[in-house]
């Protein structure tokens, strides 16, 4: 039987549905609905979404709050208690410091003189750090 353009608008407003559903990606859409427009059968549409499934049923298509998966329970004692809020790069980075401390104080000994004390520098992030949370505690 011949489609009419009522036809062709229904399988085209199908594969735009498919579209934003994303089981379609827009180089398959363009084909697709050139093909919509230029098919003249009933039999020539029917092709062209006999892979795609039907539109989902409004009431099982609602959108919920994305929950975020909860932490793992530890037992107690174990882990390491940290500020809340805190970076958590603060605890590696204070053993940066401290390998720098000793390499500066290692320059020190070997060249026999003061050396600019250049790893205080390093200390402003763990200062800076130190006062985010202050007081706020969490295991």
């Amino acid at each position: 039987m011949r489609a009419g353009d009522s036809d062709r608008q229904a399988v085209a407003d199908q594969l735009k549905t498919a579209l934003d559903e994303g089981r379609l990606d827009l180089d398959e859409y363009d084909e697709r609905l050139q093909k919509t427009y230029a098919a003249k059968t009933f039999r020539d549409l029917d092709t062209l979404v006999t892979d795609l499934p039907g539109p989902v049923p409004e009431q099982r298509s609602r959108v919920e709050p994305f929950q975020p998966p909860a932490a793992p329970q530890q037992a107690p004692g174990v882990g390491e208690v940290r500020r809340a809020g805190g970076p958590p790069f603060l605890g590696p980075y204070s053993g940066v410091v401290a390998v720098c401390f000793i390499i500066w104080g290692l320059s020190c000994l070997g060249s026999g003189h003061f050396v600019y004390p250049w790893p205080l520098w390093m200390l402003i992030p763990l200062i800076l750090g130190g006062w985010g949370g202050r007081g706020k505690r969490r295991r």
